[in-house]
């Protein structure tokens, strides 16, 4: 008991801190205890949306899949599945690439998290860079990615 009383209250420093130095409405972070206690800022129920967050652990969840009100970094084009991925498929995705379409770009497009509404402007974004993606025959895959992301952030 006496450890949940300690956690509790080092949650809800935490998020007064976060409060006062960011003067962020949200100042708990993302995640379905902040989704359930959005449009209150009292200190009990910031300390229990913190408490909810941590407890289902489902903030990485949020983070990683874009869900509950959270946002994938930019960092997340550089997950091992997406590295895998290129890596094992360079020689199809310039060939879809060079052209526009296909399941390999369609596979990078969803991997990348690209929303079907923009898989045409990211084909045509990409067809159109071709050069600046595969600057050479040497070309790994993280310079491959790494000019993907490049070239698609505004995407």
């Amino acid at each position: 008991m006496k450890k949940i009383l300690f956690a509790l209250i080092i949650c809800a420093v935490a998020c007064n801190i976060a409060y006062a130095g960011a003067g962020l409405k949200k100042n708990c972070g993302c995640g379905l205890g902040s989704m359930l206690f959005e449009n209150n800022e009292g200190l009990m129920s910031q300390t229990a949306a913190a408490t909810t967050n941590g407890i289902l652990g489902n903030q990485t969840f949020g983070i990683s899949s874009g869900t509950l009100e959270c946002n994938q970094p930019p960092q997340f084009y550089g997950s091992e599945m997406l590295h895998k991925f290129v890596a094992e498929n360079m020689d199809n995705l310039a060939k879809d690439i060079a052209r526009g379409q296909g399941e390999s770009l369609n596979t990078l497009a969803l991997l990348m998290g690209v929303p079907d509404n923009n898989r045409s402007t990211f084909n045509t974004k990409l067809q159109t860079n071709f050069d600046r993606i595969f600057t050479s025959p040497q070309v790994t895959e993280a310079d491959v990615i790494e000019h993907i992301v490049t070239i698609t952030q505004n995407i």
